[in-house]
């Protein structure tokens, strides 16, 4: 069972996040709360101090519990990517240009990691993963 939530950015009134829960994913509902929040603003879809829905409005809205919600905007909160403002609400952070670089990198560094184990196991050299790398680069 899916359950798709989109939320309208309270200041521009334009959608700026889709949030999809799984009941079937291994992944717990927090952390597909914080994965999908965390990539809107690694991508710049959510931007420097928008405006995230409140905890109970979220949770109303996805149909599961406040307590759940609560812990994704704490998670959020504790690897810097959202402020918690009491009686003002959740917005995205943006003093720390630095972790969203790392976070971006680490992404980038994953898929080539896999990228790296698909080429060994079909016998392409690194040479010609690095002409390949180089090969798509141009092409941009």
């Amino acid at each position: 069972m899916l359950i798709i939530y989109t939320h309208l950015c309270q200041s521009s009134g334009r959608p700026t996040i889709d949030i999809i829960i799984s009941n079937a994913s291994n992944e717990p509902i927090y952390e597909q709360i914080v994965s999908q929040i965390k990539a809107a603003i690694l991508s710049g879809t959510l931007g420097q101090g928008e405006a995230l829905p409140s905890i109970r409005s979220l949770a109303n809205s996805l149909r599961i519990s406040v307590i759940t919600t609560k812990r994704a905007y704490s998670e959020l909160e504790a690897q810097g990517f959202i402020d918690t403002v009491q009686g003002k609400g959740s917005f995205v952070t943006g003093g720390n240009v630095e972790l969203l670089r790392e976070e971006r990198m680490h992404q980038v560094e994953l898929l080539l990691s896999q990228a790296i184990d698909k080429a060994q196991a079909i016998g392409i050299t690194p040479a010609e993963l690095h002409e390949i790398i180089n090969t798509l680069e141009e092409n941009e």
